[in-house]
């Protein structure tokens, strides 16, 4: 069992359920350090004063905000501590809202929480349920590792799940980070198609079907290299589809698309048909050895009457 890395209280009116917080994910990437080209000389970071080239020591570095003009003001480490809110290991619910209201935008890193003991499981267990009945999420905020986060708590299935999410103003504005977008498509024949696209591509949400491809190809390049074998690579970057070919590469991917999914259908129903007749050609045998069952009840009860006689005839 994992460690929980923050400890606390669901505050929501007057009740509080103790949890612990763990960590929902994990990436699979692979490390690599880093060398001087040529050489087995590994390249090391430092914390160097840069007036004196010296090394300085973690304890003796302090944080300074700059004011521009090369002016800073310096802040200690205690200080940011004293100030840091929330210190009372709290996650106050302030407010509950309808799960499907929230943008996936703001939503950062995913968190389990657990309850704390089994003492009050069933306090724990009483919120998810509700929270998965009535679909809504707390809205909440608390501090780990001193900074202060906003947080939405929901239910997924047997546990609560805490996303810390982003404030209102630390989401960017789009035109302003990515300039003039372009205005509302004209429709007709090029977004029916594309509609029609995005139907014959459409399927039920599996994340099983999904792999780290790019990490399995880091790991195969790694261990050609270890082989010592050449490294080739053939794939081509995409182009963008011309204007004037767009109606064109619509209509080939939805019947390309449309393709792949009566293929998938038949193949089931291949399947299907298959299973059936094993279920047929099970029946049939199990029809035959029951008949055959009956038939030879049939001869030994014909047969008992003649030993009777027999015995008759011996008695006599």
């Amino acid at each position: 069992m994992a460690r929980a890395i923050w400890n606390g209280y669901i505050n929501f009116g007057l009740v509080s359920v103790p949890v612990g917080l763990f960590s929902a994910t994990e990436e699979h990437e692979l490390d690599f350090h880093q060398f001087q080209r040529g050489t087995s000389d590994r390249i090391r970071y430092k914390r160097v004063n840069e007036r004196t080239g010296r090394e300085v020591d973690y304890d003796k570095i302090v944080k300074g905000h700059d004011l521009g003009g090369g002016k800073y003001v310096i802040v200690e480490q205690d200080e940011l501590a004293d100030i840091a809110p929330g210190r009372s290991r709290s996650l106050e619910i302030s407010q509950f809202v309808d799960l499907d209201e929230i943008d996936p935008i703001y939503y950062q890193k995913s968190y389990y929480l657990g309850p704390s003991d089994k003492e009050n499981a069933s306090a724990y267990a009483l919120l998810r349920d509700a929270l998965a009945k009535a679909n809504r999420a707390g809205i909440a905020s608390f501090v780990m590792r001193s900074k202060e986060y906003l947080a939405c708590i929901r239910a997924d299935d047997k546990v609560l799940v805490l996303e810390t999410m982003y404030f209102a103003d630390e989401i960017r504005d789009p035109v302003e980070v990515i300039g003039s977008l372009p205005a509302k498509s004209s429709g007709g024949k090029q977004l029916s198609m594309a509609v029609d696209l995005i139907e014959a591509m459409s399927g039920p949400w599996r994340p099983v079907d999904y792999k780290d491809s790019y990490t399995e190809r880091v790991k195969k390049l790694v261990d050609t290299k270890r082989k010592g074998k050449e490294v080739v690579f053939n794939e081509e970057e995409p182009e963008a589809t011309p204007v004037t070919d767009l109606v064109s590469a619509l209509r080939a991917s939805v019947e390309a698309a449309r393709a792949r999914r009566q293929g998938g259908s038949a193949a089931k129903k291949t399947t299907a048909k298959k299973t059936t007749g094993k279920k047929a050609a099970g029946k049939r045998t199990a029809d035959k050895k029951a008949a055959a069952k009956k038939t030879t009840a049939k001869k030994a009860a014909t047969k008992r009457p003649a030993k009777k006689t027999a015995a008759k005839k011996k008695a006599a």
